[in-house]
């Protein structure tokens, strides 16, 4: 049981190399494009729905969007307009319930 902080256990630097965390190491599997209708059900099954491996998801999508938006050498503006988008989206859904109640109504 690998603790927190670890390698994943799938990891093995001799046949890897230098660490990547934005990198699946397990057994890969057929990707989500290219999934048919019927084959949906079999392919979630097959997922691993610990918190661990959720976590495990939401840290290499996080690293995958570090190394291609804020790590290049010359990075743009896209990143920040990215933050404060998702920003905005976020406030706005924990504020649905109070701004719902100012909505404009026709009466006619």
């Amino acid at each position: 049981m690998a603790g927190f902080g670890d390698y994943p256990a799938e990891y093995n630097p001799k046949v890897h190399g230098p660490y990547d965390p934005a990198r699946y190491y397990g057994k890969p599997d057929t990707p989500f494009g290219q999934v048919k209708l019927n084959e949906l059900g079999s392919w979630f099954g097959r997922r691993d729905k610990n918190p661990r491996a959720v976590a495990g998801v939401f840290s290499r999508a996080f690293w995958r969007w570090q190394h291609k938006y804020m790590q290049p050498k010359r990075t743009g503006i896209a990143p920040f307009f990215q933050v404060i988008v998702g920003g905005m989206a976020f406030f706005y859904a924990i504020n649905y319930g109070k701004l719902k109640h100012h909505r404009n109504y026709k009466y006619h």
